[in-house]
């Protein structure tokens, strides 16, 4: 079934045209991969989607409604949570705190999934920083706890931009592990990430943007194996 659809969605930045004719599909309970080089479009995706940046023109729809044009507070109470690339934490609060703002003020329709207990289990290293603030946690710690924050949410529908972006290689390899973990607690992913090594281990669908435009897509596994539309498209 399909959770998540853009149709012919096109964004602006003032008078600059960014996203051109947009369409793709998220199926439910998939880890779906959106990817491209720094500057294709694949952060304004996810944020047209989110509501930060509306579309001018198209239709997106979540679970069959139409989302387009909503405010963002409103599309994240619908069941999207976004962990945008530069993480976006309160620097000036607690871990505790950051998780915890993020849990769900309204009566939700269903026991909430993830709690702050599930949360610790998942990043470990939270629970031992629950008292730090924000500012004073690693590069790492704080996209653990911006993942931990999105998922306190609740969502049925988690955007990921560039999650490996300045990491370890220890900690990629970690965290991939982690978004498979999430994947499996029935909380479909959309993936925005240029790292194609890594996006290949954990998504089955990937589309790959440039400049604005969806020139491909295909599962991951023939996207890998044509060399060429890589080469094109994905190296760096």
């Amino acid at each position: 079934m399909t959770i998540l659809q853009m149709h012919q969605v096109n964004t602006f930045y003032g008078v600059s045209h960014i996203l051109f004719d947009v369409t793709m599909e998220v199926q439910d309970g998939s880890i779906t991969g959106l990817l491209g080089r720094n500057g294709a479009g694949k952060t304004t995706t996810l944020r047209t989607i989110m509501g930060l940046t509306p579309p001018k023109s198209g239709r997106i729809s979540f679970k069959g409604e139409e989302i387009a044009g909503m405010p963002a507070h409103k599309i994240a109470s619908k069941g999207i949570a976004y962990v945008p690339d530069d993480r976006q934490i309160f620097s000036p609060l607690s871990v505790y705190e950051n998780l915890t703002i993020g849990m769900p003020r309204s009566k939700k329709r269903r026991p909430l999934r993830w709690t702050l207990e599930r949360i610790y289990d998942l990043f470990p290293v939270l629970r031992g920083l629950a008292a730090k603030r924000g500012a004073h946690i690693s590069g790492g710690e704080q996209k653990m706890l911006a993942i931990g924050r999105a998922l306190m949410q609740d969502p049925d529908l988690l955007l990921l931009d560039e999650p490996t972006e300045g990491l370890a290689p220890l900690i990629v390899k970690s965290l991939g592990d982690t978004i498979l973990e999430i994947g499996k607690e029935g909380v479909t992913i959309l993936l925005a990430d240029q790292n194609v090594r890594f996006a290949r281990k954990l998504i089955g669908y990937g589309y790959i943007i440039d400049k604005g435009n969806v020139e491909h897509h295909a599962p991951m596994e023939d996207i890998w194996n044509d060399k060429e539309l890589v080469c094109k498209y994905l190296a760096v």
